[in-house]
C-alpha cells in the first residue's frame, strides 16, 4: 500500500475551514508550493484576517486561492461553500482552554454543531474526504475544550454510517501541541526572557510536540490513506516544559505557578481502551472505529498493538531534550512573528 499519494491535490478543490489560523496558513503554503490544486478555498468568519492574508496568498484568475466568509454554525453557509469541494480539512475550533471554560456554550456552538453543519453540509454536497483535526486534550479530557474535541471525533467517525451511498468519507487526526501555532508558550517564553523569568505551570510537566509543517504533512499523508472512520496519530516525540525553558531563555530562572484549572500535568493520544482498535503503521497509529463492522473499509486496517497499550506524553520513548530544540526556534519564532501578522 502506498503511503500516500504524491499527487493527492492536483486538480482537486480543497477547503480549510477557519483557514485563516496557523494550521491554515502552513496548509496553503505547502499546497501552493508542492502540489497544483485547482482551488483552494479559506473559509473563515474573520474579513480582517482574510484581506491580510490575501497579501500573501492573492486571489485572482491565475490563483487558486478563494475567500469565503462564513461561519461553522451556519449550515446553510457551508452548503453554498462546499459546492463542487473535493476535500474540506476542518480545522475550525475554539480551542484556548480557559476560553472554553468562560464560555461553555459558545464552545459547544463552534466545537460540536458546527461539526454536525460540516458532516451534513459534506454529505449533501458529495464532499469526497473530511478530515476533521483534534488534539490530545480529547483523550481522558478534563477541560470542556477537551471534552467538545472528544465528542466531535465521535460525530466525524460515525458520519461514515450516515454518508451512506453518498460516498463522502470522514476521518480524524490527533495530535499534540503545535509549536509555534497561535498560543504557543514558545514565543511567550521568548517574550518574558527580557524580564529575566519565565513561568512555567509545573516542572515535571510533559507534552507532545509536533511543529506546524509536520502537522500540515500529517494531515495531508493521512487524506491519501483513509478509507473512513479511523483516527490517525502520528508518532511524535515529548518534552519535559523545563528542557523547553532552557531552550528559550538558557540560565534564565523560572518561576512555578502551578497547574491551571483544566489542564493536565501529563497528555495522552492513544488510551488503555482504545489500543483493542489500534494499528502501528508507518510512524503512526491508527485507531479503528469500535463499530469497525458498521464501517466495513476501516476492517481492512490490522490491529497490532498489545491490549493495554497507551501513548502518553510521559510514557513516550522519543523526547527532545533542549539541544534538540536550538535549531528549530529561530525558524519556529520566525513563524510565530509572520502568523502575528497573518
Amino acid at each position: 500500500m502506498n503511503n500516500t499519494s504524491n499527487d493527492i491535490l492536483d486538480g482537486k478543490t480543497v477547503l480549510i475551514t477557519g483557514g485563516t489560523g496557523s494550521f491554515g496558513k502552513k496548509f496553503i503554503e505547502v499546497a501552493l508550493k508542492e502540489y497544483n490544486p485547482r482551488k483552494v478555498i479559506v473559509f473563515s468568519r474573520d474579513e480582517l484576517k482574510q484581506h491580510e492574508m490575501r497579501q500573501d496568498f492573492p486571489e485572482s484568475s491565475t490563483s487558486p486561492m478563494r475567500y469565503f466568509i462564513g461561519d461553522v454554525r451556519e449550515l446553510g453557509r457551508l452548503m453554498r461553500a462546499f459546492e463542487g469541494v473535493d476535500y474540506v480539512i476542518h480545522a475550525a475550533a475554539l480551542k484556548q482552554v480557559p476560553t472554553c471554560e468562560y464560555n461553555p456554550f459558545e464552545a459547544v456552538k463552534t466545537n460540536i454543531l458546527g461539526g454536525k453543519n460540516i458532516i451534513d453540509a459534506a454529505i449533501d454536497c458529495r464532499v469526497k474526504k473530511v478530515v476533521a483535526l483534534s488534539t490530545d486534550k480529547a483523550v481522558n479530557p478534563v477541560n470542556l475544550y477537551g471534552a467538545t474535541k472528544l465528542c466531535a471525533e465521535k460525530m466525524f467517525v460515525q458520519a461514515n454510517v450516515y454518508s451512506g451511498d453518498k460516498g463522502t468519507a470522514f476521518a480524524v487526526t490527533r495530535y499534540g501541541n503545535v509549536v509555534g501555532s497561535r498560543g504557543s508558550v514558545v514565543p511567550l517564553f521568548q517574550a518574558q526572557k527580557s524580564n529575566g523569568c519565565l513561568t512555567v505551570t509545573d516542572p515535571r510537566m510533559t507534552r507532545f510536540w509536533i511543529t506546524l509543517e509536520q502537522g500540515v504533512r500529517f494531515v495531508i499523508k493521512c487524506l491519501g490513506i483513509m478509507k473512513g472512520g479511523e483516527i490517525f496519530v502520528p508518532k511524535i516525540p515529548s518534552m519535559n516544559i523545563m528542557e523547553l525553558a532552557r531552550a528559550v531563555a538558557p540560565g534564565c530562572p523560572t518561576k512555578s505557578i502551578g497547574i491551571r484549572p483544566g489542564e493536565k500535568l501529563h497528555e495522552a493520544l492513544i488510551s488503555e481502551h482504545e489500543s483493542r482498535d489500534t494499528c502501528e503503521y508507518d510512524g503512526m497509529y491508527i485507531i479503528r472505529p469500535a463499530h469497525a463492522h458498521r464501517i466495513t473499509e476501516c476492517r481492512t486496517w490490522e490491529c497490532n498493538v498489545p491490549e493495554g497499550f497507551t501513548y502518553t506524553s510521559d510514557g513516550n520513548s522519543d523526547w527532545l531534550r533542549s539541544e534538540d530544540i536550538l535549531p528549530l526556534l529561530e525558524s519556529l519564532l520566525v513563524s510565530h512573528n509572520d502568523l502575528r501578522k497573518a
